[in-house]
């Protein structure tokens, strides 16, 4: 069959060649010889290699699509996402843990209704927020010894909206109706401090101090100290002053002791020694006269009129 196939291919040569060697009148062309005859298509290694390189290239085809099929599977690709990762009109869900090796933008992240978010990291993690222009306005920085933010304002609300802790430059704002502080040092400030009032717990005693400085409590309309349970003591190392500049200092208890007042002694004049007698308007009243052999209140009594 094979020599059947190159005698014909041979022949069609042959008669292809004579259709086109037509001579014009007058003219006389020799005929070719079988010499000059050229077969017409790929033989010997050349044909084997064409083979070859076509069956290569199945192989190939048929590797390539395996690998696919492979990837596609292992990676659960699907219509919706891929494994764990579904893409929704939302954006994109993320369900179960899942660990990223290079930073993560998003504009919002949240966990599902009935689970709370985690964010774990073996050194740090750090939320950052960034303006139009890239630079970085806001940091939050969760490290294995502490936490700091970077900003110009921080600000802790309530589920209802209501400001609980506000930190910026100039000054802290605490919402809460209550500060607690259950530390046994107390409360350390190093300078003032505007509270509308300073309680301490049930069976607890309230203590201010200043160990170096002096310590000053002013108010507008009036200080009011009061313990229901029992005693107040103020303790200095010098004066205690207590002033009024328009109204009167008022005493009211049932006795009022100065143990350590001095006394003066028989003989000698009494303003030569400084002393004065404390003397009490009915209205209670307090106010000096000059101590003699006996009692000189009467005398000095006009300052109660």
């Amino acid at each position: 069959m094979m020599n059947l196939g190159k005698k014909k291919t041979i022949l069609y040569t042959q008669m292809v060649r004579e259709q086109y060697t037509t001579t014009a009148p007058g003219t006389s062309l020799e005929r070719p010889k079988n010499e000059y005859v050229y077969k017409i298509g790929i033989y010997g290694w050349r044909k084997r290699c064409l083979y070859l390189f076509v069956l290569l290239l199945l192989i190939i085809l048929v590797v390539n699509f395996s690998l696919t099929i492979w990837i596609l599977k292992v990676m659960w690709f699907s219509p919706t996402g891929m494994g764990h990762l579904r893409v929704t009109k939302e954006g994109l869900r993320l369900e179960g843990e899942s660990e990223f090796l290079f930073p993560l933008y998003a504009k919002e992240i949240h966990s599902r209704v009935d689970s709370s978010l985690l964010l774990q990291s073996t050194h740090n993690v750090t939320v950052n927020a960034r303006n139009s222009n890239g630079e970085v306005t806001g940091r939050l920085n969760v490290g294995p010894k502490m936490v700091e933010f970077h900003g110009q304002q921080f600000q802790i609300n309530s589920k209802d909206g209501k400001p609980l802790f506000t930190v910026d430059e100039n000054e802290v704002v605490i919402g809460t109706d209550k500060l607690r502080v259950t530390g046994p040092e107390g409360a350390l400030f190093e300078h003032s401090v505007e509270t509308p009032l300073v309680k301490a717990e049930a069976f607890k005693q309230l203590r201010l101090e200043s160990p170096t400085r002096s310590l000053s409590m002013d108010a507008p309309r009036g200080i009011n100290i009061k313990a229901q349970a029992g005693n107040i003591e103020a303790l200095s190392q010098m004066d205690i002053k207590l002033h009024s500049s328009d109204g009167v200092l008022l005493l009211d208890a049932e006795t009022v002791r100065l143990p350590k007042l001095p006394e003066g002694t028989r003989g000698g004049s009494s303003i030569s020694q400084g002393l004065y007698e404390i003397c009490v308007c009915p209205d209670g009243k307090l106010y000096l006269s000059v101590a003699g052999m006996g009692s000189t209140c009467q005398e000095y009594s006009h300052g109660c009129q």
